[in-house]
């Protein structure tokens, strides 16, 4: 087992969570208000346009650093690309993070639309 495999499952639980929380959202399990559902949403668009305004800079991992001629320098230039670019790689959970962000967006937007609608609902009786 490698010491960060932990992290790696992680994200994929956040993008899981993210996934079950846009299902409960669409199903009408919970509600937020407009106040609250619009901060969780500045919040993400925040981080989705450092994303978005990153990704070309970013992509320098994908290329391999220029370390040299030594024979170190030959071992780990393929290595550290491929560190950003497998599976599992830092810029592969980026591009899963924006996603899941994405998901997480819909199902507030989602939340939201119920609390309007519960709010009417119980208002209607009140009349």
């Amino acid at each position: 087992m490698y010491i960060d495999e932990g992290k790696h499952a992680a994200l994929g639980k956040i993008g899981e969570s993210m996934a079950q929380f846009a299902g409960a959202a669409a199903a009408g399990q919970f509600a937020v208000n407009e106040t609250g559902g619009q901060a969780l949403i500045a919040a993400i668009d925040q981080l989705l346009d450092w994303l978005d305004m990153n990704q070309f800079t970013l992509r320098n991992l994908e290329q391999e650093p220029p370390l040299g001629s030594s024979n170190a320098a030959q071992v780990m230039k393929p290595y550290m690309a491929s560190v950003a670019t497998d599976h599992e790689g830092f810029l592969t959970q980026l591009r899963a993070l924006g996603e899941s962000l994405k998901q997480a967006r819909q199902g507030i937007e989602t939340a939201m639309r119920n609390y309007e609608q519960t709010d009417s609902d119980e208002a209607s009786k009140l009349t």
